[in-house]
């Protein structure tokens, strides 16, 4: 049978793809903007008749009828990392959350801690050989592909086609759908004048030909938007979005300097606007693949000057961050910062840094506290924090003692809270 055969076999309707899902399933759906809209809800719509369901996910972009407390004994959104359609779940406890960094997440799931019994996922059309890509998110989705029971596509022309190891093929497929909405388009963060000081104190510190890996959010973008005026600049970190694209239609990154697969941008995923996603299609300058590959410490760190830029909600005078719970209110997840902060320092001349405002809440709070809120799930711990940036400096702790990390993190706190915090480092004895 041809591939065009197998296709059209294979094609239905969105409500008989969702006969693939038992009782008791565990749906994997790849990040953000990878996740079908057209199958999540038809299974929304049809979910007082499943019990037991779950769908798996690092970050849920929309909010579907199925995340709703009043039937999560039908089928329930299990969270690898917090976003907006789930924090208030997962804060209210109707929403489960598993513990993880992003790179361990597809071994993970070939282990069996992770279930994977259907795989729904967004998908570029078939090429002419029979292989969709999964470009938007191949992160974990490839190794849940591998392991599934059947696997469910929703094809949509606005899919870019990219090149990397995120392609499966027609015959490892159990039924699709067809979809021409366009893909859900992602701004960027809005960036004040607390971010942009920041993001100069971290721009000032790259070097021309480092290779990047950047977070989300208005911090990690006010840098990019300060590296214009750099040279030879890579690309490997996790998401790919429209400040890398920026940096690249600007001439600043070119991948000529890298020293791990030179001349290819490498992510896992994709979050940005629809012009983002024109750019990675058949880009042969582009790879997406999966997370297990893109956050390896191992792998990252062969390239060299790696610079890692990763966002935090709080940190303590030792370095130690919490960056994904307000005490123990769980906000985000882990994902890969403890993945890249370990690259970076890794890397030959690498520097990762973990950026944040000094204070919360019209500085009224600081955010560089003595000892982290109780229940604060910690994120990063202190031997692997090496810089930390507000908007008043930067603290460079690896290779310091506890005092010399009390008075470089004293020194980048808000002006109004470094008495106290002096104080409260004597009475710890690390004054």
């Amino acid at each position: 049978m041809s591939v065009q055969e197998l296709y059209q076999k294979k094609r239905g309707t969105a409500e008989d793809a969702i006969n693939q899902v038992k009782n008791g399933d565990c749906i994997i759906v790849p990040t953000g903007v990878g996740e079908p809209p057209t199958l999540l809800t038809m299974l929304s719509a049809q979910r007082r008749r499943f019990h037991d369901v779950k769908v798996a996910q690092i970050l849920a972009v929309r909010k579907y009828d199925y995340i709703d407390p009043e039937t999560v004994d039908h089928v329930r959104h299990v969270a690898f990392f917090f976003g907006g359609a789930s924090r208030a779940g997962g804060q209210e406890g109707w929403i489960d959350f598993i513990p993880s960094y992003f790179s361990e997440m597809p071994s993970m799931i070939e282990r069996g801690q992770i279930a994977a019994d259907v795989v729904f996922s967004m998908a570029s059309p078939m090429d002419q050989h029979g292989y969709f890509s999964l470009s938007l998110g191949a992160d974990y989705t490839m190794a849940a592909v591998a392991r599934a029971r059947a696997v469910v596509l929703e094809v949509n022309p606005n899919v870019p086609f990219a090149y990397g190891n995120c392609h499966v093929h027609i015959s490892q497929v159990t039924a699709l759908i067809e979809s021409s909405e366009p893909v859900l388009e992602v701004g960027l963060p809005k960036i004040g004048p607390v971010q942009e000081a920041i993001g100069k104190y971290v721009a000032d510190l790259i070097e021309d030909g480092s290779t990047l890996q950047i977070g989300y959010g208005g911090i990690p973008d006010a840098v990019v938007m300060q590296l214009t005026s750099k040279h030879d600049l890579g690309i490997h970190t996790e998401m790919i979005g429209d400040g890398i694209l920026t940096l690249v239609e600007s001439g600043v990154v070119t991948n000529r300097k890298k020293t791990y697969l030179r001349g290819k941008m490498i992510a896992t995923f994709a979050l940005g606007s629809k012009k983002l996603y024109q750019f990675m299609n058949r880009n042969p300058a582009l790879e997406i693949h999966p997370v297990d590959f893109t956050n390896d410490p191992y792998l990252a760190a062969k390239n060299d000057k790696l610079v890692a830029i990763n966002a935090t909600l709080q940190v303590d005078l030792l370095g130690q961050c919490g960056s994904e719970s307000l005490g123990p209110l769980p906000y985000s997840g882990s994902g890969g910062q403890v993945d890249f902060v370990r690259a970076a320092n890794r890397s030959r001349g690498g520097k990762a840094f973990i950026v944040l405002p000094s204070t919360a809440r019209d500085d009224s709070i600081t955010r560089v506290v003595p000892m982290l809120t109780p229940g604060t799930h910690v994120t990063t711990g202190k031997n692997d924090i090496n810089y930390v940036v507000t908007e008043f400096g930067v603290a460079q702790l690896r290779g310091k003692t506890a005092k010399q990390r009390a008075q470089e993190m004293i020194a980048i706190a808000h002006p109004d809270f470094r008495a106290e915090l002096t104080a409260a480092a004597r009475q710890m004895h690390l004054l």
